[in-house]
C-alpha cells in the first residue's frame, strides 16, 4: 500500500485517488477586482491632472497606488493568492530583493538628479 498525502489527494467511494484542486476565484471576485483596479486607476489619473503634480506627495502617491495595483493583479490574475506557499515565496523573495536594490540605488544616486535640475 502506498502512502498518499491527504492534503494533495482525495479518495472517492471506490477508493480511487483524485488530486485536490485549488480553489479559484469565481466571476464575482473578478468583477470586484476589476472594479477596485478601475477605481485605483481613476485616482491615479485624478492625482496626475490636479495640482498634486507640483507637490512632494505626487511621486509617493503614484508609487503606492501602482504597488497596490501590482499586488492585486499578482494575487488574483496570476492566481498567486490561491497557489502553494512555495510559489509565493519564490515570487515574493526575489521581488523584495529587487525592490531593495532599486530603492537603494534611488537613494544612492538621487543627488545626481537634484543637481541636474
Amino acid at each position: 500500500m502506498t502512502a498518499d498525502h491527504s492534503a494533495h489527494v482525495t479518495r472517492d467511494a471506490h477508493g480511487d485517488a483524485h488530486p485536490v484542486e485549488h480553489a479559484h476565484p469565481d466571476w464575482g471576485t473578478y468583477k470586484w477586482v476589476a472594479l477596485v483596479l478601475t477605481i485605483i486607476t481613476i485616482v491615479e489619473v485624478y492625482v496626475y491632472y490636479t495640482g498634486l503634480k507640483d507637490t512632494r506627495l505626487f511621486v509617493p502617491i503614484l508609487l503606492i497606488l501602482s504597488a497596490a495595483k501590482f499586488a492585486i493583479v499578482v494575487m488574483f490574475y496570476m492566481h498567486l493568492k490561491y497557489d502553494a506557499k512555495i510559489f509565493r515565496g519564490l515570487f515574493i523573495g526575489p521581488l523584495i530583493v529587487a525592490m531593495t536594490v532599486l530603492i537603494s540605488l534611488l537613494f544612492l544616486f538621487g543627488h545626481i538628479a537634484i543637481h541636474a535640475s
